[in-house]
């Protein structure tokens, strides 16, 4: 059963670092949240270490420029692990070959900005879906349209056997009151029917092997024992720190906030029987980072 706590301060203590998901937890993709800021920098105060874990599609620099618009201060973090970081890395390595059909919204052609750590990276070009020979997905174009829109096209490209990378494994999010269709939306139909999805965000290991480099720059030797997870995303940020055999906090308030019955706490029973319906087991629950 997970430990019901009231502040991140009653149990940071015990762990050097956090591995900390964005939205749901530190802004709501509008602002941030006053409580979880002041939260993560009084734990910076003790010397622990925060490594922000996003499913974001954005280049790190991207997420930074983006949590200065929220209201997230420098100072409530040490360094940023994105997904679109980890899928991009693969992308230039040629995973899903050098001419892709890219599916997003036009700012999110950052992702195809050089990635300067790799030796001797591919020259990818974004092509027409006939001449493709792999699919980036950053997201839907339109985040509010449902994404069995995109049938038809998978039906041809998964006829071509091409594989679609997957930026952001997320399969919705809630930018202030509005939920919106991530790329692991279509990732996940694009699955279901027959095609082949890659995925580098939570809560595959490509993402954690990130973060973890990130860490070992600020602080090498940290164990996993001595890490904290935290997150709103029972199959993306629970899931996998379970996977990576990390302690977790589960953020009620997020994505599960009425299945929770969160208003400043879960409601106890609720709690269980959701974790019971997701197949998780958060070390510890709260009804928002504080």
């Amino acid at each position: 059963m997970s430990q019901i706590i009231s502040a991140l301060s009653e149990v940071s203590s015990r762990y050097e670092a956090l591995f900390v998901d964005l939205w749901g937890c530190v802004h709501n993709g509008v602002t941030a949240f006053p409580e979880a800021v002041a939260a993560l920098q009084q734990y910076r105060a003790t010397g622990g270490i925060v490594v922000l874990v996003t499913n974001s599609p954005r280049p790190r620099s991207g997420v930074e420029q983006q949590l200065k618009v929220f209201g997230v201060p420098d100072d409530a973090y040490d360094a940023i692990a994105t997904s679109g970081d980890s899928a991009r890395s693969a992308m230039f390595q040629g995973a899903v070959g050098e001419k892709v059909w890219f599916i997003g919204q036009a700012h999110e052609t950052a992702f195809f900005q050089p990635l300067s750590i790799l030796e001797h990276p591919k020259e990818i070009e974004m092509a027409p879906l006939d001449e493709a020979e792999g699919i980036v997905c950053c997201g839907p174009e339109d985040p509010m349209a449902d994404p069995d829109a995109m049938r038809p096209q998978f039906l041809l490209t998964k006829q071509r056997g091409l594989k679609l990378l997957c930026a952001n494994p997320d399969i919705v999010v809630d930018r202030g009151e509005t939920r919106e269709w991530c790329a692991g939306a279509l990732a996940k139909l694009y699955t279901e029917m027959g095609g082949e999805s890659l995925y580098f965000g939570k809560p595959h290991p490509p993402i954690y092997d990130l973060a973890r480099r990130r860490l070992a720059a600020i602080k090498p030797g940290i164990s996993d024992a001595s890490i904290l997870a935290i997150g709103d995303g029972p199959q993306t940020d629970i899931s996998g720190a379970m996977g990576e055999d990390l302690d977790s906090l589960f953020i009620s308030g997020g994505l599960a906030r009425s299945e929770t019955k969160t208003t400043d706490q879960p409601e106890v029973e609720a709690l269980n029987s959701y974790l019971e319906k997701e197949k998780i087991a958060p070390t510890f629950s709260i009804g928002m980072l504080r």
